[in-house]
């Protein structure tokens, strides 16, 4: 559980204090303002490497989310802020399985509580542009709900659209990233254990525990990837309750 919180690198004791996965998160932030400079910097009709790999991330968010969910109309005001939260996700969550790294740059609560307010303000200011001040009134009291029923409604659908959605956004991306770390761990400290410091017979053991190491890191390779897919497609999903006419 100490990998999570690491000694200060750089800066200890000020405002700027950087440790491991602060530098983690850095070096990401680097590689995905280099790759996207690089990658669009000469846009040619008949498009590169990194150009196609770049256009192929922004067409997946953009007609499998953003279009699905909020028409192409509205969805043409989102794609960049999804498909940035989409990429950074993704390369946050992959420093998990990157040697020499070995830690999600999203498995501390900062980055998930940080992204999960930005989608929050974005759906809220939606609703807000979309329907006005209105839209406090119908998402709190919906049409069509009895009165009296209010005293029970309101108070639930407070805490499902203020209170729970960023915490959910939150706790489901950092929970995720931390249950992984922990199973890498246990399955390559096992390996170690019982290849250097077992006795004889149960060294035998090690290759079943490196095995399950790989399992689980392909397994965690998945898992990061759908996690990144998942936050991106619940912020869009809030952006579009939003933008709903019966708010």
């Amino acid at each position: 559980m100490d990998e999570f919180f690491p000694n200060p690198i750089l800066f200890a004791g000020t405002p700027f204090e950087l440790n491991r996965i602060g530098l983690i998160r850095i070096l990401v932030m680097v590689v995905i303002i280099v790759w996207l400079w690089a990658a669009t910097r000469r846009l040619r009709l008949v498009p590169g490497r990194g150009q196609s790999i770049l256009e192929m991330g922004y067409d997946f968010v953009r007609v499998n989310i953003a279009e699905e969910m909020l028409g192409k109309k509205d969805a043409q005001r989102y794609v960049p802020l999804l498909f940035t939260i989409f990429v950074t996700t993704l390369a946050f969550n992959l420093t998990g399985v990157i040697p020499g790294l070995n830690m999600a740059a999203s498995a501390t609560v900062g980055y998930p509580l940080v992204l999960a307010l930005i989608a929050y303000v974005v759906f809220i200011g939606a609703g807000i542009k979309a329907h006005g001040l209105g839209y406090f009134k119908a998402a709190l009291f919906p049409a069509g709900v009895p009165k009296i029923l209010y005293i029970l409604v309101t108070p639930i659908e407070f805490l499902s659209t203020f209170i729970i959605r960023p915490v959910s956004l939150t706790l489901r991306l950092l929970m995720n990233m931390v249950a992984g770390h922990l199973i890498l761990v246990l399955a390559f400290s096992a390996t170690w254990f019982f290849l250097f410091n077992a006795p004889a017979i149960f060294k035998l053991l090690s290759p079943v525990t490196f095995a399950l190491g790989f399992a689980f890191t392909l397994f965690e390779i998945m898992i990061e990837v759908l996690q990144a897919y998942i936050f991106t497609l619940l912020t869009t999903a809030y952006i579009q309750s939003s933008l709903a006419e019966e708010h």
